[in-house]
């Protein structure tokens, strides 16, 4: 837990040790200023507006905006929904929350490996707070530490996916974790069964249909699932107690939806292609709506269009939160930073090759055409403004030849190659 929190924080979800008795630092500004409930901060945002003159020559003028965050100290308790709960990332995601938990150690081939955090970024990387007035010495705390925030280890894990099969044998299907520790999490995941899911054969490949035993009535967009996904979110919020409740799309990728004028392109035309059952709407744009008009936060973690117009223009219209477009948290991820690295140092990019082995289920997926391309766009799109940014090596409207394989072979397993 992070600093800055009420002292009941424990009595609110914080379990094996994670809540700190005291705040980490305090900010000795007239911007800041803390109630025993809330922190209130003034931010002013430095910009630069660029006008052009009437003979064509650029004009720029510094530009500030005032914002006003107000943040609770109390974290609450949380409680995070996965769609796709049953699948690599869900199971896997839960066997490391209870690994941590738990504290957890066990043996593999290179000796006995512990629990711990790294490869996330709000618990294993830092933040420069500033420098040592004395020393001059950087002061770098846990990013974690910088604001109140939930702790992983506090977190209630729960969600939907399309198959039956509980966690402890998902986590089996997945071949992600290591036997040793499989053996200890396994019973507190044998109780650990998602609920049932929407499934429209047309938007995921149709190689996964074997999986599909566990979804609700409907192969295509209805006003009941929007209600269903309701129903379950405040169910599970009640049922655990929780403050907050936070959805992620952790599920296959699906195919881009078209985006239809009169369907998905207004808030109000897509909340009526919902009801008229469009066959241009997608269960994870489902997902999202339910969580808009139930204010859940949403997060997509799939490079699909999940965030049509209409659901962009439904999230505004009700002061929603959601966000993301594919987790990146591989290959594109790498080619981003080299990327931006070489651009930056004003070297010329010509050509760009992106291949990947996949054999787990998440390769089986995109070995079809059209869930391909969505991620193809996603794994593309990441260096577009890199380039559109440097007019001195690219002309406008030229970038470099760009490839993206994806092959599935399922020998591969879940160790993929890239």
């Amino acid at each position: 837990m992070a600093p800055h929190a009420s002292s009941d924080v424990v009595a609110n979800g914080a379990v094996n040790g994670s809540a700190r008795t005291a705040p980490l630092f305090t900010v000795n500004s007239p911007n800041v200023v803390y109630t025993d409930s809330e922190i209130k901060s003034q931010y002013v945002y430095h910009t630069t507006e660029v006008t052009r003159s009437a003979d064509n020559k650029l004009v720029a003028t510094p530009k500030a905006t005032n914002y006003h965050f107000k943040v609770d100290r109390k974290v609450g308790k949380v409680g995070v929904m996965m769609v796709g709960w049953g699948g690599n990332n869900g199971s896997t995601v839960t066997a490391g929350l209870i690994a941590n938990r738990r504290g957890l150690s066990w043996e593999t081939r290179e000796g006995m490996r512990a629990s711990n955090y790294y490869g996330s970024v709000v618990m294993g990387s830092t933040i420069k707070l500033g420098t040592d007035a004395k020393t001059g010495e950087e002061i770098n705390i846990p990013f974690h530490d910088m604001l109140p925030m939930v702790h992983p280890n506090d977190l209630v894990v729960g969600g939907w996916d399309i198959s039956s099969m509980n966690l402890a044998d998902a986590m089996d299907r997945a071949q992600v974790l290591e036997p040793g520790l499989k053996q200890l999490v396994r019973k507190e995941m044998a109780e650990m069964k998602p609920l049932p899911s929407i499934y429209y054969p047309d938007f995921i490949a149709a190689n996964q249909e074997d999986r599909a035993d566990n979804v609700l009535e409907g192969s295509k967009a209805c006003w009941a699932h929007v209600e269903q996904i309701q129903k379950d979110m405040r169910e599970f919020k009640a049922q655990n107690g929780l403050d907050k409740v936070v959805v992620m799309w952790t599920a296959n990728t699906e195919r881009y939806a078209d985006i239809v004028p009169g369907v998905n392109d207004t808030a109000d035309n897509l909340l009526a292609a919902i009801k008229d059952g469009h066959l241009e709407v997608s269960p994870s744009t489902v997902f999202a709506v339910a969580c808009i008009l139930d204010n859940v936060p949403f997060i997509n973690g799939s490079p699909q269009n999940t965030f049509v117009p209409g659901a962009l223009q439904l999230a505004e219209k009700y002061g929603a939160f959601i966000g993301g477009d594919d987790f990146k948290s591989g290959q594109t991820k790498m080619k981003s930073a080299l990327v931006d690295f070489l651009i930056n140092a004003g070297i010329k990019l010509t050509s760009i090759a992106s291949y990947n082995h996949l054999g787990n289920n998440d390769g089986k997926n995109l070995s079809s055409q059209k869930q391909f391309r969505s991620k193809e766009i996603s794994k593309s799109n990441v260096v577009d403004d890199m380039v559109a940014a440097n007019r001195i090596l690219y002309a406008e409207d030229e970038h470099p030849d760009h490839t993206v394989v994806i092959k599935y072979m399922p020998a591969v397993g879940d160790n993929k190659r890239a």
